[in-house]
């Protein structure tokens, strides 16, 4: 009797286990909801969707998402839909809803927030937001849509994972004005921009979007051959043109004297050395010409090999390495940032110049070999990595489908090394340049001297740190990508995550080599500013300092500083309007819009039409310089006197002795003239604050340049604010392995762009016209202005955003006037200690109306930014 009820007992165990088995695996998910998907009682869900898309004033179009779905509550999975967002049963619920049997991470759209979840008593409503752009010509998918860019069209689909065989209330595309077509003519509505669908199932819903020409010309100009041709014509163009300078240079030699002395004697001017006249070219300038050349040569065929090598398909992350670490040991050891030894500087100095040769040579052999030991260890350390790829568990093409802890610091250490090769040779670069140029301070290179090896360590453990950082920085970006495409994972997959990240350390070295030398152009500015500065350093004759006064920069000079503008600030331009296919157009399009300002307005500058003797006898030397500030100064006492006098406090003074004095400056103007009377409306004070506040002009170049850097950080302020709040820009910066980077070389870059504008603005201030210093700002920006009046017509064209492109440039003006007027403040610097502030100041250069005209144009500006800015942010 027992055997048999334990025979009884067996048999149903075993007929249970066999009708589990043999049962469907639908029906035993629907037995137990926590290990799968249900799509019982869906059927009756209701279900809304509205697609958006839009494509002006946008860089790429923007596809948004909105669906609303409407769940029963007999839904075996509803109750999980209001589980914690965190919780395993709400993924699972929220995935079979949303994706169905896609593999989550299959997909790549964005989603602002968590699904929106509202539960009543007999549903739960789910409203998920996703959006994407239309940024290549491949298919994807965003919310229940499928997006299918086809050659001149753009394809869009209704095709949901789930709930395909159920009627959807309510179906919108918003499609911004575009053509379209509704292929399967089942849409219940149709207006000028959207169509609508009610009671449609999802296959009865395709769209065939025409999009405009325009479009489809920017995505040519931004994603085609035209793109990196138009890349490889701005590396062209730049090292063509410190090619050019440093050709020049080498012809003029290191006196800046084509065009800047004046035609009639000066009377106390200083003279220069024999040993530093044109033709008598030291060996520092020929060397430095050199290594311009070098330079202009290796830029250009570095980008162009990199930009070939990016365009190779099939090559291994070993083939990368192979390739770029003896690139970036090359391009240090070209630099050679080693001290070259100093000039002779005087004859006759036999016993005591071979002395001082013979020092020179060996810290030049210490401070060689201290930098390649510490390239070529580094060199080493990534290079062992690749021939004992087998000690690191790593295949020859270092591309392995899953890594162990020391395969992956294999790859960090190759990654490391490149990285730190490249950095090490931008800095060597711009070392050598500085240097030779005279940029650097003397105790830097006095501690170079002196200590190499500890200057190379120090260096070089600055620039590992860096490295570390990038690394750092793309492996966080990498890991929030991973979180973002896998938000609905069932659960965390270490294999997958593994995988991913090792993705992102074979493609580490060769992705942020690249990022860093596309930066590299800030080198050519480097230079063109160091052979600036080359060639106006101050003259030392017999211990003393002299200076050479002068109306502006020479012929050479002035292509450099036209050159330092467009590099700078002009290129801006073509950034903003998305035309990265014209770079090499736009650099010589602001040079030649620079050049044509100057020449209108040359003539009529203050100083040009005073006429050439009266420069050689009213601002030669440092003395007479001096004498017309007194003048101007005094021309200022005379007119508010003559206020007062207008407002009864006469102060024993009379109109008579007050014109008398006003007549005598007029004289003393004109007597320097030679016959040639001057204009009338031009006075003392005009030319005074003409000439600025130094005596050469690149102080005041420089001088300007600083107080433009200061002025200039609430402007980069906004527009950094503006690139992070934008949705596509705030999506590059998170979630890209040189976002933040990329943001804090744009911060650098701004300011270098405020400093480039303030030095232009300094050297060009004598030949700009104006007697009120905004009048110079304006017409600098005006330079600026004539490409952007173009890049407006080619943002029209190209149908992107042109409010960015206007906010630079109204921030540009805003920053020049500012500066312009901290400029005459500083030609009358020596009188604020006799005023209590500078506000008090700026009432005594300007008087009343001057300055009440100065404060109208920055509110305007200020007002012409706010606008901007307002519209920028709807």
């Amino acid at each position: 009797m027992a055997m048999t009820r334990w025979w009884r007992l067996l048999s149903l165990v075993v007929l249970a286990s066999c009708v589990w088995t043999c049962e469907p695996a639908a029906a035993r998910q629907q037995r137990d909801p926590g290990t799968g998907c249900q799509s019982e009682h869906l059927e009756k869900s209701s279900v809304e969707a509205t697609l958006r898309l839009r494509q002006h004033g946008q860089s790429h179009p923007l596809v948004v998402s909105d669906m609303t779905v409407r769940v029963p509550r007999l839904w075996p999975l509803a109750r999980q839909l209001t589980f914690s967002a965190q919780s395993p049963q709400y993924r699972l619920a929220i995935r079979c809803l949303l994706l169905g049997d896609e593999t989550p991470g299959s997909r790549n759209e964005w989603h602002p927030r968590d699904p929106v979840v509202t539960a009543t008593d007999s549903s739960v409503e789910v409203r998920y937001i996703a959006y994407n752009w239309i940024s290549t010509d491949k298919p994807f998918l965003v919310g229940p849509w499928e997006i299918v860019p086809a050659g001149r069209s753009w394809m869009v689909y209704l095709w949901p994972p789930t709930l395909q065989t159920v009627r959807w209330k309510r179906i919108e595309a918003d499609l911004d004005g575009l053509g379209f077509s509704d292929l399967v003519e089942r849409a219940s509505s149709s207006t000028e921009n959207e169509l609508v669908w009610k009671n449609r199932l999802p296959q009865e819903v395709q769209v065939k979007v025409d999009p405009p020409w325009k479009r489809r010309l920017s995505a040519t100009l931004t994603q085609s051959v035209w793109a990196t041709a138009g890349v490889a014509s701005w590396w062209v163009s730049a090292s063509v043109l410190i090619a050019v300078a440093a050709l020049r240079a080498r012809r003029t030699g290191t006196a800046a004297a084509d065009g800047t002395t004046p035609r009639a004697p000066v009377g106390d001017m200083p003279q220069r050395p024999a040993a530093d006249t044109p033709g008598n070219d030291t060996g520092p300038s020929t060397s430095f010409t050199r290594t311009l050349l070098e330079w202009a040569v290796l830029s250009g065929a570095v980008a162009l090999a990199l930009l070939l090598v990016s365009s190779q398909q099939g090559l291994t992350p070993r083939s990368y390495a192979v390739l770029c670490i003896p690139a970036g040991l090359a391009l240090v050891l070209v630099a050679r940032p080693w001290v070259l030894g100093p000039p002779p500087t005087a004859p006759g100095t036999g016993p005591d110049l071979r002395a001082r040769s013979g020092r020179a040579r060996g810290i030049q052999r210490r401070q060689a070999r201290a930098v390649t030991a510490a390239t070529c260890a580094v060199a080493g350390v990534g290079l062992l990595v690749i021939v004992a790829h087998g000690a690191f568990g790593l295949p020859e093409d270092m591309q392995p489908k899953t890594t162990t802890a020391l395969g992956r610091a294999g790859l960090v250490l190759v990654g490391l090394a490149t990285v730190w090769l490249w950095l090490a040779a931008m800095l060597a670069w711009a070392w050598r340049f500085a240097h030779e140029g005279g940029l650097l301070r003397e105790r830097w290179t006095r501690q170079w001297d002196r200590g190499p090896a500890q200057c190379v360590a120090v260096v070089g453990g600055l620039l590992a740190a860096v490295a570390g950082i990038l690394l750092a920085i793309a492996w966080q970006a990498n890991g929030k990508q991973w979180g973002r495409v896998n938000w609905l994972a069932e659960q965390y997959d270490p294999a997958a995550y593994n995988a991913y990240q090792s993705k992102l350390l074979e493609s580490f070295f060769f992705s942020d080599l690249k990022w860093i030398f596309a930066y590299s152009w800030v080198l050519t500015g480097i230079a063109l500013l160091a052979l600036l500065r080359h060639r106006n350093r101050p003259v030392r004759t017999q211990g003393r300092r002299f200076e050479r006064f002068s109306p502006g920069p020479s012929k050479l000079d002035l292509l450099l500083t036209v050159s330092l503008f467009a590099l700078f600030v002009g290129l801006r331009a073509a950034k903003f309007a998305g035309a990265s296919a014209l770079y090499g157009v736009w650099l010589l399009l602001n040079i030649v819009a620079v050049y044509v300002v100057l020449g209108v307005g040359r003539r009529w500058s203050v100083l040009s039409r005073m006429g050439g003797s009266f420069y050689a006898k009213r601002l030669g030397t440092e003395p007479h310089r001096h004498e017309m500030v007194d003048k101007a100064r005094h021309y200022l006492n005379i007119n508010h006197q003559l206020r007062l006098l207008d407002r009864g406090h006469a102060g024993g003074v009379t109109y008579e002795g007050l014109e008398k004095e006003l007549e005598d400056l007029r004289n003393w103007l004109v007597t320097a003239c030679e016959g040639a009377d001057p204009p009338e409306q031009i006075s003392v004070l005009d030319i005074a604050l003409a000439w600025g506040p130094d005596g050469h002009w690149w102080s005041n170049a420089v001088r300007a340049a600083r107080l433009a850097f200061w002025f200039g950080l609430p402007a980069t302020g906004l527009l950094l604010y503006y690139q992070v709040q934008e949705p596509y820009g705030r999506a590059q910066i998170l979630f890209t392995p040189v976002g933040i980077p990329e943001i804090a070389v744009d911060l650098i870059l701004y300011q270098f762009a405020w400093a480039a504008a303030g030095f232009t603005l300094g050297a060009l201030w004598r030949l700009l016209p104006g007697r009120r210093s905004q009048a110079r700002a304006w017409l600098l920006t005006a330079a600026y202005g004539v490409p952007v009046v173009l890049a407006a017509a080619f943002i029209h064209v190209i149908d992107t955003d042109p409010r960015q492109l206007f906010l630079y440039a109204a921030l540009l003006l805003c920053v020049l006037t500012l500066t312009s007027i901290w400029m005459d403040l500083a030609t009358f610097r020596k009188d604020w200690q006799y005023l209590p502030s500078r506000m008090a100041l700026l009432l005594f250069v300007y008087q009343l109306r001057g300055l009440s005209v100065q404060i109208a144009w920055v509110l305007v500006q200020t007002a012409a930014i706010v606008g901007i800015w307002v519209d920028l942010k709807r």
